[in-house]
C-alpha cells in the first residue's frame, strides 16, 4: 500500500500544480485587461498516515516522536492581488481609473455589480454604462440648481446631453480699480484765445445789413463735469474804429469789437450763447494794439464766465492777450492749453431676462480734491425707449484712498433701463467695494474694470468635466459650469470574499462584507482620474517564473508515479 500512497501523492501533485498553471494562463491572457487583478494559487498538504505515535519522555527514558507518511497536497488558496494597476492615459472624458480601494458601482437588471474597469460611454438615453453589458454607473444626480443630495443612495447617473440654461438677468456689477489722486479736474476750466485780429481785414458792422462783418469762427472742445463734449465756437464783431489824429489832444487809432460766443452739444445744437461787448484795442504808444484797461476788467471772471448748472458746465473766456492791428490773423483757441480731459471708464457686458447682452460703461471724472463724479450708461440701441439710460451719482474718498461706501451718493447705487425685445426692467446694482477692496484713489495710474456680474445669456451643453471626487460638471456655451451628478463607490472589509462573474465585474459573497457606499476622497480614500483607464497588475516576469516552477513541480510529480510505477512492476514480476 505504500507503493500506492506515493503514487496518489504525486497524482495530487499532478492535478495541483495543473490547476496552478491554469491561473497563471489566466492571469497571462488577461494582461491586457483593463481593472484585471491577477490570482496566485498557494498549496498545503493534505492529510498524514500515522506510522508510529509518538510517546512522552518518562523519569527513566526519553519521549519518542510520531512517525507519519504525507498522503499528497492540495490547493490551500487562490487569491486576487488587489494591487493598484498604472494608469494609461486615453484622453476620453468617460474613461475613469480608481486610485484607491474603491470599486465603482454598477446595476443591470436589478443586480449590483461592483468593477474597477472604468471605459464607460453615455447610451442613447443619457446613462452612463459600461459598453460591453450595459450596466448602468450608480451615484447621485444633480437637482435642477445643480445640488448633489446628501447621503448614499443610489440612482442611474443619467445626464441629458440636450440640456440647456435659462438666460440669468444681471442684478449685480462689481466694479474695481483706481482713480489717480493728482489728476486735474475734468470739467473744462478756462477757453484761452491768443493772437491777432486782421483789422483791415474786417469793417464796422453796418446799422441795418442782413449779415455782420465777423471773424471767421474759432472752435474748441470743452467738457462738463461728467466729460461730456461740448464745442464752443467764437468770433469777433467790429463795431467801432477810430482812426489816429494828430494832438494837442493826440487820438489814438482803435477798434472796438463785441466778443459772441455760441456753445453746441455734440448734435450741434445751441446750448446758450453769449457776448462780450465793447472791447476796445488802441494802440499803447509802442506800436503794440492791444485791449485797454477798461476791456481787461471784462475778464475779471464774471462776465466772461460760461456758467450752466444744468449742463455741469462752468468755465471762463480768456481773450486778454489778443490783439489788433493790421499784419495777418493768427488768432488762435484752446480749452485748458489743450489738455486732454480726465475721464476714467471701463465697460462689461451685462444680460437682461431673455439673455441679450447689452454693454454698460462706467465713467470717472474729477470734480474737486477727493471727489469724483460717476456715470453709469447703456447705449440707446439698448432700450426700448431707443434714448440711452444714464444713472450719474459722486464718489467722496477718505484722505487715504480708500473708500466708506457711505460717502457714495446715492447710497446703495442702482441702474435702471428697460432692454429692447420685450424682456423685463433690468435692475442692476452697483457695487463699488470699500477700503481698498474695490474702487481705490490713489497716486497710481487710472485704471477702472468691471471684476464681476453675475448675469449669463441661455446656453446649451457642450462639454462636461469629472473631477478627483467623481463630480461630472456640465461645462455650457456660455462659458459657465454646473453640478451634473456624482459618482459614488463602494469598499469591502474583505475584497478577496468578492466572486468574479466575469465581464471585469464582481459581486458581493459570503466573506465579502457588506459593501460600504460612499463619496470619492477621504470617505472612501478612493479618488479617479478622468480620461484614464487602469491597467491589469499582472507581472509578466513574475508570471513567466512562475510558470517555470509549475512546469517542474508538473515534471517531478509525474516521475515519481512513473518511479512507482516501475517499483509496482517489479512485484509483479516476482510470481514468474
Amino acid at each position: 500500500m505504500a507503493l500506492l500512497t506515493s503514487l496518489f501523492a504525486g497524482v495530487s501533485g499532478l492535478k495541483n500544480h495543473q490547476s496552478m498553471m491554469d491561473v497563471i494562463g489566466n492571469n497571462i491572457s488577461n494582461v491586457n485587461t483593463i481593472g484585471f487583478k491577477g490570482s496566485r494559487v498557494t498549496f498545503s498538504d493534505t492529510f498524514n498516515q500515522f506510522v508510529k505515535a509518538g510517546t512522552n519522555p518518562t523519569a527513566t527514558t526519553g519521549g519518542t516522536n510520531s512517525f507519519q507518511i504525507g498522503l499528497g497536497m492540495k490547493v490551500n488558496s487562490i487569491d486576487r492581488n488587489w494591487n493598484q494597476g498604472t494608469f494609461e492615459r486615453t484622453g476620453i472624458t468617460t474613461d475613469l481609473a480608481l486610485q484607491g480601494p474603491g470599486m465603482f458601482i454598477q446595476k443591470s437588471n436589478g443586480q449590483t455589480f461592483f468593477s474597477r474597469a472604468g471605459a464607460f460611454v453615455f447610451d442613447a438615453n443619457g446613462k452612463l454604462v459600461s459598453p460591453q453589458n450595459g450596466a448602468v454607473v450608480q451615484g447621485k444626480v444633480a437637482s435642477s440648481d445643480g445640488v448633489i443630495p446628501p447621503g448614499n443612495n443610489l440612482e442611474d447617473i443619467v445626464i441629458d446631453t440636450n440640456l440647456k440654461l435659462p438666460a440669468i438677468s444681471t442684478t449685480s456689477i462689481k466694479w474695481g480699480g483706481n482713480l489717480k489722486s493728482n489728476s486735474e479736474l475734468t470739467r473744462t476750466q478756462t477757453v484761452t484765445q491768443r493772437g491777432n485780429i486782421n483789422s483791415s481785414a474786417i469793417s464796422v458792422a453796418p446799422a441795418v445789413a442782413p449779415a455782420i462783418d465777423t471773424t471767421s469762427p474759432m472752435r474748441a472742445t470743452v467738457y462738463n463735469e461728467f466729460g461730456d463734449a461740448f464745442t464752443l465756437e467764437t468770433t469777433y464783431t467790429k463795431t467801432a474804429t477810430t482812426a489816429a489824429a494828430a494832438g494837442p489832444p493826440v487820438v489814438l487809432a482803435s477798434d472796438t469789437y463785441t466778443l459772441n460766443y455760441d456753445l453746441l452739444d455734440k448734435d450741434g445744437v445751441s446750448v446758450t450763447t453769449g457776448t462780450i461787448t465793447a472791447l476796445k484795442f488802441e494802440d499803447d504808444g509802442t506800436g503794440n494794439v492791444v485791449l485797454d484797461a477798461a476791456s481787461l476788467a471784462k475778464f475779471d471772471g464774471t462776465i466772461n464766465r460760461v456758467n450752466l448748472p444744468a449742463s455741469n458746465i462752468d468755465f471762463t473766456i480768456e481773450a486778454t492777450s489778443v490783439t489788433s492791428n493790421s499784419v495777418t490773423s493768427t488768432l488762435s483757441i484752446s480749452a485748458d492749453n489743450n489738455r486732454i480731459p480726465n475721464v476714467v471708464s471701463g465697460s462689461v457686458t451685462v444680460y437682461d431676462s431673455l439673455g441679450t447682452a447689452h454693454q454698460v460703461t462706467l465713467k470717472y471724472t474729477k470734480i474737486a480734491d477727493n471727489t469724483w463724479t460717476w456715470t453709469a450708461s447703456v447705449p440707446a440701441t439698448s432700450t426700448a425707449s431707443g434714448r440711452a439710460e444714464i444713472t450719474t451719482g459722486t464718489i467722496l474718498f477718505n484722505a487715504d484712498g480708500t473708500l466708506d461706501p457711505a460717502n457714495i451718493s446715492p447710497n446703495n447705487p442702482q441702474m435702471t433701463f428697460i432692454p429692447k425685445g420685450g424682456a423685463n426692467s433690468t435692475v442692476i446694482d452697483l457695487d463699488f467695494g470699500s477700503g481698498f477692496g474695490g474702487i481705490t484713489q490713489t497716486s497710481s495710474s487710472s485704471v477702472v474694470s468691471a471684476l464681476t456680474q453675475n448675469g449669463s445669456p441661455s446656453a446649451s451643453l457642450s462639454n462636461m468635466n469629472i473631477d478627483q471626487y467623481g463630480n461630472v460638471v456640465g461645462i455650457f456655451s456660455n462659458g459657465s459650469s454646473k453640478s451634473l451628478a456624482q459618482i459614488l463607490c463602494a469598499t469591502f472589509t474583505n475584497l478577496n470574499g468578492l466572486i468574479s462573474i466575469g465581464d471585469n465585474m464582481y459581486t458581493a459573497y459570503a466573506n465579502s462584507g457588506e459593501p460600504r457606499i460612499g463619496s470619492l476622497g477621504e470617505e472612501t480614500n478612493t479618488t479617479v482620474q478622468s480620461g484614464a483607464l487602469e491597467q491589469s497588475n499582472v507581472d509578466l516576469s513574475e508570471e513567466f517564473t512562475k510558470m517555470i516552477v509549475s512546469q517542474r513541480g508538473f515534471q517531478a510529480n509525474a516521475r515519481v508515479i512513473t518511479t512507482a510505477d516501475a517499483l509496482l512492476q517489479e512485484i509483479t514480476n516476482l510470481i514468474r
